[in-house]
């Protein structure tokens, strides 16, 4: 089987060799789409590939890759942004996978944010498509595709690694214009700019909107989201019963995650309950996240999180080897953080103290 990996661009002559370089080991073909590049982006990408094309800029993610998508020829379509990397070994897996392909679509793991080497914030995204059961992205931000078809999970996984920020206001001045377009918000939509609203600061709107959303038919993993999110944007406004009961309307949705455990977790440990914190955390570290579903997941919160708060937790107990236990665990994840090694010199006077 064959595989064509497509690109929409803009400006990403820092990054796009980069991410060519890795596409050329795994993929029969090359499509990028251009949106309108006044940088060297476009002779960059033409030491790569000749199918290279240009697409008057809407205001609509989708509609750019739709049209990429619409130019591939191989049997497999993969979507990829500028600023992804693959590894080798990730390269010889989606290779892998496309030769001997059974399946409709492929969700392949997103890492999408780093601590060094190591991701902290990974998800599913669908990501192979077969080419002949015309699969097409919607939402004009945060674009997806409609899950059908066969359907099948894989380990190879695409990093994202930035090397600048994107304009802050870029997804909400695109939504907004929708908005007074007239246009109506689908669900997805709807629940994106709720979010993008409490990114900006725009706490009270974003309450507004995602309330709405929640008295919606959005997809669960959304809802989820929802709640942590106003939980957030109830606490910026000063209102925490609110923030409190949007955290808890979570657990209508799925057994609690691991981020709506720590939350809990800080929220007893300011009340000074060290058991009910204790318990908390000791949750985010069992809890089923469900990467699989879709949803955000944010690793640090089942792990480095909830050991250095029980590390803190059992010190004010006075349980020293408990506590430095839970630090030496933090300490596997994140060997350099500063508060692990002050912690490790803390315990190791306090130990060896109580040794003599």
């Amino acid at each position: 089987m064959s595989l064509s990996v497509c690109l929409i661009v803009k400006d990403e002559e820092e990054v796009i060799s980069r991410c060519l370089t890795c596409v050329k080991k795994f993929a029969n073909e090359i499509v990028v789409v251009d949106t309108g590049s006044s940088d060297g982006t476009v002779n960059k990408v033409k030491k790569f590939t000749d199918k290279i094309y240009f697409f008057k800029w809407v205001d609509d993610f989708s509609a750019a890759r739709n049209f990429a998508m619409e130019k591939a020829t191989c049997d497999f379509v993969m979507w990829l942004d500028a600023d992804d990397v693959v590894t080798d070994e990730n390269c010889i897996k989606i290779k892998n996978l496309v030769d001997g392909a059974d399946f409709d679509m492929a969700f392949l793991p997103y890492a999408a944010a780093y601590e060094g080497d190591a991701p902290t914030f990974v998800y599913y995204r669908e990501r192979i498509f077969r080419r002949s059961e015309n699969f097409r992205f919607s939402g004009a931000v945060h674009e997806a595709v409609t899950p059908q078809g066969k359907i099948i999970y894989s380990d190879a996984t695409v990093s994202h690694k930035k090397v600048k920020p994107n304009a802050p206001l870029r997804n909400l001045h695109l939504l907004q214009k929708r908005i007074a377009r007239g246009i109506c918000l689908n669900e997805r939509e709807k629940f994106y700019y709720g979010r993008e609203l409490l990114f900006n600061g725009m706490f009270r709107e974003s309450i507004a909107v995602l309330e709405d959303f929640l008295s919606g038919n959005g997809w669960v993993e959304n809802k989820i989201e929802a709640c942590l999110n106003l939980c957030r944007a109830y606490s910026e406004i000063g209102d925490k019963n609110g923030s409190l009961n949007a955290l808890l309307r979570s657990f209508l949705y799925a057994p609690p995650r691991s981020e709506a455990c720590c939350v809990l977790g800080a929220y007893f440990f300011e009340q000074n309950c060290v058991s009910c914190a204790i318990y908390w955390y000791e949750l985010a570290l069992k809890a089923d996240n469900d990467a699989k579903g879709g949803g955000f997941v944010n690793l640090d919160f089942s792990g480095f999180i909830p050991y250095i708060q029980l590390c803190v937790l059992y010190d004010r107990l006075g349980d020293f080897e408990k506590a430095n236990f839970y630090n030496e665990k933090a300490g596997e994840i994140k060997p350099n953080d500063k508060s692990y090694l002050s912690n490790k010199l803390y315990f190791q006077a306090k130990l060896n103290k109580e040794v003599k």
